[in-house]
């Protein structure tokens, strides 16, 4: 897999990854933070998965048809925690379409 090939998924990996950890951040400032705890931890998860996916890509790592998937179901957990969260936050609404686009992606490289 080479990283010139992949370029478009880098990108949105690397949006996935920023809208996460905006997410993360504004979970924590909201009011009812113990509602937010799954939300918070599944930001963590597809944050960092996203991340190192990124750089496996990028590195033409062996293992990317394999993370790729991992990477897919971590942004289906997470998408579909911040889908419950999306009428009353709007951080949780924008991390919600970048997770399912970002499992798209993810989906079709695996």
């Amino acid at each position: 897999m080479a990283h010139d090939q992949h370029q478009e998924l880098i990108q949105i990996l690397h949006d996935c990854a920023a809208a996460c950890n905006h997410c993360f951040d504004a979970c924590l400032q909201e009011e009812d933070v113990k509602m937010m705890v799954q939300c918070i931890r599944l930001d963590r998860e597809c944050a960092d998965i996203c991340a190192f996916l990124e750089q496996a890509i990028s590195r033409n790592s062996p293992f990317v048809t394999e993370l790729a998937r991992v990477c897919a179901a971590i942004c289906d957990a997470c998408g579909d925690e911040c889908a419950k969260h999306a009428d009353h936050h709007d951080h949780c609404k924008q991390c919600a379409e970048a997770c399912r686009k970002c499992a798209e992606a993810c989906r079709n490289i695996a």
